[in-house]
């Protein structure tokens, strides 16, 4: 029931964002790597863009990733929620700066880190700068691509015998927004 309400005040939302202006709703997917992980990954996520005014603009975004570190050793989940700042030095070109927190549970392997129980949840604050592209699709929607450097730190100095990983990554969107 719940998970009908939401979509159903999503799609009012969705209908009512051209008549409000510079309002954006929709879908961004994303490939990122952070720098010790095993490999990269893709994210999916849902995005809101406001511009105010033609040079400045904001963005919120909830995000899931999942990535592993140490051959497998850990799993990292994280639903990350960003808040970001875009200034527009010309009208489709953007930088931007931001924070996000992250919800992020880790899960270990049994056999390699007996002591630490297999799962542990934590939040961490994390920092954002990037630029990006945001292309007019006609009336009513724009397609936005940008890239991301976070800057993360996740803890892995209680795991014995392993060497602190770089959980800072780089991020590369691309969200399809409807509205003004």
């Amino acid at each position: 029931m719940k998970g009908r309400m939401v979509f159903a005040a999503l799609m009012i939302l969705a209908t009512a964002l051209p008549a409000l202006g510079g309002v954006g709703i929709g879908p961004q997917v994303g490939y990122y790597k952070s720098s010790d992980a095993d490999e990269g990954s893709y994210l999916f996520s849902g995005a809101l863009r406001l511009k105010p005014i033609p040079f400045l603009g904001a963005e919120g975004s909830i995000n899931y990733r999942k990535e592993s570190y140490y051959d497998d050793a850990v799993d990292v989940k994280s639903w990350p929620v960003m808040v970001t700042g875009l200034v527009y030095p010309i009208p489709f070109v953007y930088g931007l700066a931001g924070a996000g927190w992250y919800n992020t549970t880790f899960e270990y392997n049994n056999d390699l880190f007996p002591d630490l129980n297999g799962k542990e949840t934590t939040t961490e604050m994390g920092w954002h700068v990037g630029a990006g592209l945001e292309i007019p699709l006609g009336t009513g929607a724009r397609l936005a691509g940008d890239v991301r450097y976070v800057f993360l730190d996740y803890e892995f100095e209680d795991l014995e015998g392993k060497e602190a990983a770089d959980s800072n990554f780089y991020v590369i969107t691309a969200t399809l927004f409807f509205g003004g």
